[in-house]
């Protein structure tokens, strides 16, 4: 396995300051933002399909540093109920494919999207129960209307381009969960897989180590993000774990995204990596920071020093002792 970071975290900085930072950390791996939420500011898509000259001295920028590139990440909402909001979406991503393709990245992040409740919508709806049964004609419509068959034609084109696609299980999108990523991947081929991020498990209710046991088994696990999330155990029994306070209201809040070893313990994060290892994956480990109660740097700083001693570098190599 390999260490890697989000490189979004340090947008505020030049591309060249940002890889300085991480590498002197002692990461391998950068993921970078190339639209959509997390933005562009590293890695513009079209300027760099655009131009030979700046897409050599971006790769050069990345390789001369002794880093290799883990994914593009272009975090959107494609399946947005407004167009024009859509197409941006769509546009971006397809450009990142497109660049994905170019560098030899193997991996595209974003997210599934989530449809309005019909053709004329203005915004996304998200159900999350099945009774009054309006939400289940809802959700059907969506998955049949919408999700399958947009990403039915993504994936091919991922295919085509010898890419796989990592979407991430997020509340507020159609894929959310290890069964709707299999839902999605059963109708839209195995190019379509997951960017898995144990925070946002966590905070549904769900066990990351079966979460990848149950992705793993069926390949599904293409891309994963290390972060952490606390429940508030006074909290949590006031607002539940779909709390729609704002992230900064964190005296509050059910739940909070935390850096690694700060929601959960060394031995709980030594199970994530020895699942993921369990099951095949022995790619990048990515750091994302989102911790509201850390710098930057502190909170990368500590992620990286937590992880360090846990990921597994080496070949397993052969069971002598069988």
């Amino acid at each position: 396995m390999k260490l890697g970071v989000f490189l979004v975290l340090y947008g505020q900085l030049p591309l060249e300051e940002a890889l300085d930072t991480v590498a002197a950390k002692g990461v391998e791996a950068v993921e970078i933002g190339t639209g959509g939420y997390p933005g562009a500011k590293h890695c513009n898509p079209h300027e760099l399909l655009a131009s030979e000259a700046k897409l050599k001295a971006f790769k050069e920028a990345v390789a001369s540093r002794g880093l290799t590139i883990s994914a593009l990440s272009c975090h959107g909402n494609p399946l947005h109920p407004q167009k024009d909001i859509a197409k941006q979406y769509h546009e971006d991503f397809m450009a990142t494919l497109d660049l994905a393709a170019k560098l030899e990245v193997p991996v595209v992040n974003g997210f599934s999207g989530c449809p309005g409740d019909h053709e004329g919508a203005k915004y996304p709806n998200w159900p999350v129960a099945p009774w009054p049964t309006d939400y289940q004609e809802i959700l059907d419509w969506q998955w049949k209307e919408k999700v399958i068959p947009y990403w039915t034609e993504v994936g091919k084109l991922a295919t085509e381009r010898g890419l796989k696609i990592g979407l991430e299980l997020h509340g507020g999108f159609s894929v959310h969960s290890p069964g709707t990523m299999l839902r999605l991947r059963e109708a839209a081929g195995e190019a379509i897989g997951a960017n898995l991020d144990p925070s946002h498990m966590w905070w549904q209710g769900i066990d990351p180590v079966q979460a990848i046991r149950i992705l793993g088994q069926a390949n599904a696990i293409h891309h994963f993000h290390a972060k952490d999330t606390t429940i508030d155990p006074v909290n949590i029994h006031k607002h539940g774990i779909t709390d729609m306070q704002s992230y900064t209201m964190m005296l509050d809040r059910a739940w909070q995204f935390r850096t690694v070893g700060y929601g959960h313990d060394t031995k709980t994060w030594a199970d994530i990596i020895s699942a993921l290892r369990l099951v095949g994956y022995d790619y990048v480990v990515s750091i994302e920071h989102e911790d509201g109660l850390m710098s930057v740097d502190e909170g990368f700083t500590k992620a990286v020093e937590n992880l360090k001693p846990i990921l597994m570098k080496e070949p397993i190599g052969e069971m002598w002792w069988v």
